[in-house]
């Protein structure tokens, strides 16, 4: 049944196209097998799996654990004890591969669109050798009596493992690269994160105001109910006061009627009996009732305090700033 779809896949994709979905993308080639699939449904072959991880596992870049990134599209895939033997195999695209293969082979005549390089000064001749001191291929013609006879050439297969190591470890060192630019891009988001948790600063920004104007209210009622007391103890006591010296005229004003008839009195006895007033009982306004202006107070040093009440300063900032440049310049 598997053979039967693959056969089915293979007949209805575009020979091109379908070379392109079997090319690794650690080795640009075609896959090698075994091929193994790994969790986010990329494709790697075995081999090159390995080689990647073994990268990761031994440089400066790598995150313990045994895990590695996809070079596809960066998803960490975490390996067990086995590593990447245990990875699963796809045996559907290995069937494909086979499959693909057998239909080059079946077909002699398709391999000459697999056009040879030849040399643009001599016609005939297949471009076999790589000139080192012009960096580019050329044919034994051009060595011998051509352009490059004075340049210092090497056999083409060398150069072409050179290289491919060497593109091996550029990629190695771009998935490094890529793995600090995702570890900065991670500290960028939870640099994010705690910028947004500002709502949580302002919302204990606004509770401590609300308890410092809780206090001062406090204060305020404490204070004004001071005042008041004795403002009510000492309007009690001048009002008293009043109604006493209001009875005492009272009582004078009809004293002094009564004088005023006795002094038509012509019976000296009746003249005599008529008592004069005395206002030594009455009490005396005592010293401080006459104001309130004992009740002051200086609030300077309290407005001075409130004026400089400012953020604590710290060093998470600059910190911060420090974290961030450290991950950029790794990466120069």
């Amino acid at each position: 049944m598997t053979c039967r779809r693959s056969c089915s896949l293979l007949s209805s994709l575009d020979r091109d196209s379908l070379e392109k979905q079997l090319v690794c993308p650690i080795c640009l080639e075609m896959f090698t097998k075994p091929v193994v699939i790994l969790p986010c449904q990329h494709n790697l072959c075995r081999k090159c799996a390995n080689d990647v991880f073994q990268v990761r596992a031994t440089g400066s870049t790598v995150t313990s654990g045994g895990r590695f990134r996809c070079p596809s599209c960066r998803h960490e895939v975490v390996l067990d004890r086995h590593g990447v033997y245990g990875l699963q195999r796809n045996l559907l695209v290995e069937n494909i591969i086979d499959m693909y293969k057998q239909g080059t082979t079946s077909k002699p005549s398709v391999e000459p669109k697999l056009e040879q390089p030849m040399c643009e000064d001599h016609k005939d001749e297949k471009i076999n050798i790589y000139c080192v001191t012009c960096g580019v291929p050329t044919c034994s013609l051009c060595k011998v009596f051509g352009n490059h006879k004075d340049c210092e050439v090497a056999p083409l297969n060398s150069v072409f493992t050179q290289q491919k190591a060497e593109l091996t470890d550029c990629i190695s060192m771009l998935v490094g690269n890529n793995e600090r630019i995702q570890a900065i891009i991670s500290h960028l988001e939870e640099t994010c994160r705690a910028v947004d948790n500002g709502r949580r600063q302002k919302s204990k920004v606004c509770e401590t105001f609300d308890h410092l104007f809780a206090l001062l209210e406090e204060k305020k009622g404490e204070m004004t109910v001071r005042i008041n007391s004795e403002q009510e103890e000492k309007l009690d006591y001048i009002r008293g006061l009043r109604r006493k010296y209001s009875d005492h005229l009272d009582n004078t004003a009809k004293l002094l009627e009564t004088a005023i008839q006795t002094m038509d009195e012509s019976e000296m006895a009746l003249f005599l009996i008529v008592d004069g007033t005395n206002t030594s009982h009455l009490d005396k306004l005592q010293l401080g009732y006459e104001n309130m202006d004992h009740f002051k107070a200086n609030f300077d040093h309290q407005r001075r305090t409130l004026i400089s009440i400012d953020f604590i300063k710290c060093t998470d900032q600059s910190e911060t700033r420090r974290s961030i440049h450290h991950y950029v310049s790794m990466l120069a």
